[in-house]
């Protein structure tokens, strides 16, 4: 649509309106017309983005108790100062899906999440164990695969279940688990190699045998258990189990199905007259109650075996736009836009994350309620939370529908009530309890006691200096990490000048391994790919430039010996000791890192191009490690030798 088009839209007389016009409305409305990109230039945001936005933003907002005319104009509360860890910590960051052991059925698990906590903790001293999104995809095939584009991020993927943990499944006949054992023989086996990850035959095992359980009749203590979770998440947890099981006749997205349950007060009418659908949003509510109860497990097992936080949970920005959140949140939600970034160093035409985007007016109506649910749903039973794109609280970046991502602009939100939200909820909240035995049973829900949680923000890429400033008033915590970690001419930030109130890093999932780096295959799959700005050859230039500065340094810190080409597994071992150099309060071990993997987990701007979220954890050889192959992995012990300084 052209600037004219877009300009009348918005109910101005486009004869009469200049740029001038539209960029002071623009502001006005909470859209900034002009930013600084990475690279430091100033960039004005076309005419076209800011007309669709300020259209979409002047429509009437309504929410079930707040008229768009009738916002409420109480100032927000000021956001709580968190409290500082006490002392230094350290811990591994893991795709959970990808870790996987000799019992798993061919996806890492909640129970292979506990085991690698105690692990961790009790033989190398870890602190905590931060692991991705376990947000829950559509419960039919094909399943989505990327964490941070989840269907809901109130509740947990049952692809996480381990079947056999479930109290259930010991009153199963002979039979019933002989069936099991059969569903779940060829996905061990896969557990054994570097294939890919197939969550549809996963799903397809595990879905089977959860309804053999399921079918299981309930003690009166594991009823009253399960009525009481249902209770405490009230309409949340109906409003998904019923979204699963419309889902499952209509398909996955709710844009498609029949009008009428568009609404999704007519979806929940439509699911309590169809016995069948009951049924379905039954089972679906029961493997929410059991996934709470083996997620209470892992933080319960991590804190008895000495970690200060223990489970740190990673919050995804957003959701899909045709799944339950965005269904029962159509109010707060703006269609024909998705949230992204503008482009970065490493991303270099932006990102297109295909989420729709909050409404800052009707987040407002609501008093920012969604925010603080979806927080306290991440902290239900963990140590921490990690708000990926932390400066989504301020800002999110919105390209409009059809647009190439840098064809985009920031719309700013109320950030007092955001962090106030995040604060609040995170103060709440708490480590969880060391003693295994003061559950309340299986089913039982994890009492919460003790220190408090700890928040980090995500905040790499295109930050504004005050944004960093806020956040660290408060208490949450940053993300420094050491590819990007460079002054203002290029080179290594000295260890002295990084943040002492962050998590730091060496990598993400979104960037390759420290063997994918000093390989260049992360230049040559990018390449392949398409999604390289700049000519190949540069790429690799400046790759080059950048590893050698990165070993002039270390073998000025004496991490590396001098004038000596060093190996992948010295290089890798000498970036975590200059990790362990800084003042961060938090260090986080990349565990693909720490065995060598050379596979990247997630290219952005890509999707069936390359496999994301697919990759299982692997060594530098390429074969798979599994959770038992850990203790005796050495790289992995000389790397957390490093980062502990001995």
């Amino acid at each position: 649509m052209g600037t004219a088009r877009l300009v009348a839209a918005i109910g101005v007389n486009h004869g009469a309106v200049s740029d001038d016009q539209l960029t002071e409305r623009a502001r006005n409305a909470g859209i900034i017309t002009e930013y600084r990109d990475w690279r430091g230039r100033s960039v004005r945001v076309p005419a076209e983005t800011l007309a669709a936005i300020l259209q979409a933003l002047e429509q009437p907002v309504a929410t079930p108790t707040t008229a768009a005319a009738e916002l409420p104009t109480t100032p927000p509360e000021a956001a709580q100062r968190l409290e500082l860890p006490a002392k230094r910590q350290w811990g591994f960051t893991v795709q959970l899906y990808s870790v996987r052991s000799t019992g798993s059925w061919g996806h890492g698990d909640l129970h292979d999440l506990a085991e690698l906590a105690q692990w961790s903790a009790a033989e190398l001293g870890a602190g905590f164990l931060l692991v991705n999104p376990l947000h829950a995809a559509e419960p039919l095939e094909p399943v989505s695969p990327s964490p941070y584009l989840p269907m809901t991020r109130l509740f947990v993927s049952p692809l996480y279940l381990r079947v056999e943990d479930i109290p259930e499944y010991r009153s199963l006949s002979a039979d019933a688990r002989t069936r099991i054992e059969m569903l779940a023989g060829p996905l061990r086996v896969a557990n054994t190699t570097a294939d890919l990850i197939d969550r549809d035959a996963v799903w397809r095992a595990k879905r089977a045998a959860l309804q053999m359980v399921f079918a299981v009749p309930l003690s009166a203590e594991g009823a009253a258990a399960f009525a009481e979770f249902r209770a405490a998440r009230g309409r949340d947890l109906e409003r998904w189990a019923d979204w699963c099981a419309l889902a499952e006749r209509h398909g996955g997205d709710w844009r498609t199905w029949p009008a009428e349950l568009h609404d999704p007060d007519h979806g929940d009418a439509a699911v309590a007259r169809d016995g069948e659908l009951t049924e379905s949003a039954e089972f679906h509510a029961w493997l929410q109650w059991q996934a709470d109860a083996q997620l209470a497990m892992a933080q319960r097992a991590a804190r008895a075996a000495g970690m200060e936080y223990g489970v740190i949970h990673d919050l995804a920005v957003g959701v899909h736009p045709g799944g339950a959140d965005a269904w029962a949140h159509q109010r707060e939600l703006v269609g024909g836009f998705s949230v992204g970034a503008p482009p970065d160093g490493f991303n270099q035409l932006g990102q297109d994350w295909a989420q729709p985007p909050w409404n800052p007016r009707a987040l407002a109506a609501a008093e920012y309620r969604p925010l603080g649910e979806l927080f306290a749903a991440s902290l239900r039973h963990a140590g921490g939370i990690r708000v990926d794109h932390v400066m989504g609280l301020m800002r999110l970046w919105w390209v409009p529908a059809g647009e190439q991502p840098d064809r985009g602009a920031y719309v700013t939100y109320d950030h007092r009530a955001s962090v106030a939200a995040l604060a609040r909820t995170t103060a709440g909240s708490a480590r969880g309890n060391a003693d295994p035995a003061s559950g309340t049973g299986s089913h039982g829900a994890n009492p919460q006691g003790g220190a408090p949680a700890v928040a980090i923000g995500e905040d790499l890429g295109t930050v504004d200096p005050w944004i960093r400033a806020y956040l660290a008033e408060h208490g949450i915590l940053g993300t420094e990490m050491l590819w990007f970690a460079l002054d203002r001419s290029g080179h290594p930030l000295p260890p002295a000048r990084w943040r002492r109130g962050c998590m730091a890093t060496v990598g993400t999932h979104d960037v390759p391994t420290v063997s994918g780096f000093l390989t260049g295959e992360q230049v040559t799959v990018r390449a392949q790919l398409g999604v390289l700005k700049n000519p190949e050859q540069r790429e690799r230039a400046d790759s080059e430039q950048a590893l050698s500065r990165w070993r002039a340094v270390l073998e000025g810190c004496g991490l590396l010996p001098a004038g000596e080409p060093p190996d992948i597994a010295q290089f890798t071992v000498a970036l975590y000791g200059y990790l362990q150099m800084t003042p961060a309060l938090l260090l986080g071990v990349s565990l693909a890192d720490a065995v060598g993997d050379r596979r990247t987990q997630n290219i952005p701007g890509t999707s069936d191009e390359y496999p994301n979220w697919r990759i299982p954890l692997c060594d530098d050889q390429g074969r798979s490690v599994l959770v038992e192959d850990l203790p005796s992995n050495p790289l992995l012990r000389r790397v957390c030798d490093a980062i502990r300084g001995g």
